[in-house]
């Protein structure tokens, strides 16, 4: 192999090497268990990332290394973009970094399977060895035949197929985010097609792995990989984007890790297998709460249904923020529900000191989190933790749910398709089945909102006409505000 550095301490440096990434993977270990609690999620991500800059700086250490100075400028490149764009993308953009940054793995991951199966078919054809690694160490060979059948080939070509599809998807799930794309596009046989993309991208799989290794094989295999990928995510409605993102997450794990086992790579085989493991958890946990199988996430159109929809009788009912603030201030319970408009808004932090004010009147009040609720999982946690909302006052679906009936009121901000009662009544709807927070229960009801435009999923909210509910039009922040002041005008000023 050209360019490989030569090395005085082979044995020294591998022996770093691997202790390093021991050290590593103890960290990313403790990392992930960390991240399992609001509490401690931030110092988890430290530790975590600790874990990579150990990974990376001891892979430098590995003996016969080489092009060091094409992997420095790609790291320079790198940390340097992500270092610009991490400081400056605002907060309700994150779910489609998040989504861009998946791919991005996904698509190394591919790159990766790309290399190796070039080095295969290179070996099958001349008489040379190539080596990445003890796991991908090919022996020469004197024949134009194919190469026998290995697990190195094999998992090579299976994670080449996984990252190329994440990277595909993740790309289209960015686009569906940053609102370059229809939310759903859907066209006449488009199941059979998809299934035939697939098929083929398989059948190029199998010749792949059994040795076939022609080069119209390998293109023909990533042609067919990415463009399932496409078509994969193209019918996904908006309300299933937290699934998606999660499902491709995983994918790209379980990439990193086979690409890691060919490479013989400890540290890509544990961060991977954890990536993807806890990537899979969350998808079905993802699935569960929008009330789907996992079959019916990979293989069938999200939000697909059909019909004409109920009509939803009634008129939208404004409030002005001084009766808010009065209705409020005179509560017992006040239920909070957040969504995507309080990020757009970056109405956190005024919401947070409204809350603090009910409470200092002795108004119990909570926060009501939909497993979904936002454009990514956890992002209405990530918003309240910034604004600095202790967490005991946080309350899942679940647990919330049977306490809207005794609520006084539930004020509801951004939050559109997890809070629509067509979920539960109207079978034509895209939602039908989905767990929602059965807001519509409290004695009262109060939505800020912008104007009277539909949620993510494209459809009518049949508790903006309940008789019960009231909206408060405006922006977030302002009417955030706006309900502070009243507030504090109830109060003498203070």
């Amino acid at each position: 192999m050209s360019g490989i550095a030569s090395n005085p301490f082979p044995a020294v440096f591998a022996w770093l090497a691997a202790a390093s990434y021991l050290v590593a993977a103890t960290l990313f270990l403790l990392g992930l268990q960390r991240m399992a609690s609001p509490v401690t999620a931030r110092s988890g991500i430290r530790w975590a990332g600790a874990g990579m800059v150990i990974a990376t700086i001891a892979t430098f250490l590995l003996p016969g290394l080489g092009n060091l100075a094409l992997i420095a400028l790609a790291l320079v490149i790198g940390v340097s973009l992500a270092w610009i764009s991490g400081k400056k993308v605002a907060i309700t953009d994150m779910p489609q970094m998040v989504a861009l940054y998946n791919g991005m793995g996904g698509g190394s991951a591919a790159a990766i399977g790309a290399v190796e199966l070039l080095a295969f078919a290179a070996a099958a054809h001349a008489q040379f060895s190539v080596s990445f690694g003890p796991g991908l160490r090919i022996a020469s060979t004197q024949s134009d035949g194919p190469l026998p059948a290995t697990t190195p080939l094999l998992l090579a070509t299976i994670g080449a197929l996984i990252g190329a599809i994440s990277f595909s998807g993740s790309l289209v799930a960015f686009a569906k985010l940053q609102g370059w794309m229809d939310k759903r596009l859907v066209f006449p046989g488009q199941r059979i097609f998809n299934m035939l993309v697939l098929a083929l991208a398989v059948a190029c799989l199998y010749l792949l792995a059994t040795g076939a290794l022609a080069t119209w094989v390998i293109v023909a295999f990533f042609l067919a990989a990415l463009a399932f990928g496409v078509l994969m995510t193209l019918p996904i409605g908006g309300a299933d984007m937290p699934v998606v993102i999660s499902l491709y997450n995983a994918f790209t794990g379980l990439a990193v890790a086979f690409e890691g086992y060919v490479l013989d790579n400890p540290a890509l085989v544990i961060a991977g297998m954890m990536v993807g493991a806890a990537g899979m958890l969350l998808t079905r946990l993802m699935a569960k709460a929008m009330n789907r199988s996992i079959r019916s996430v990979l293989f069938s159109n999200f939000g697909g249904a059909t019909g004409a929809a109920q009509e939803i009788s009634g008129t939208q009912k404004p409030i002005e923020a001084g009766d808010v603030a009065a209705m409020m201030a005179y509560a017992q319970r006040v239920v909070i529900v957040p969504g995507y408009g309080m990020a757009v808004a970056q109405a956190q932090h005024k919401i947070w000191e409204l809350t603090q004010k009910l409470i200092e009147r002795g108004v119990k009040v909570k926060f009501a989190i939909h497993p979904v609720a936002g454009r990514m999982p956890g992002h209405m946690n990530v918003l309240l933790a910034e604004a600095g909302v202790p967490y005991d006052l946080i309350a899942d679906m679940d647990d919330i749910n049977p306490e809207f009936r005794n609520t006084d009121v539930a004020l509801v901000i951004g939050a559109n398709d997890v809070v629509n009662p067509v979920a539960k009544t109207d079978p034509s709807s895209p939602i039908y089945g989905m767990p929602i927070l059965d807001v519509v229960d409290a004695k009262n009801v109060v939505v800020i909102k912008r104007g009277k435009g539909t949620g993510f999923a494209g459809i009518e909210n049949a508790l903006f006409y309940a008789d019960n509910t009231r909206m408060l039009y405006g922006d977030g922040a302002e009417m955030a505000s706006a309900l502070v002041s009243e507030l504090k005008a109830l109060d003498g000023g203070h």
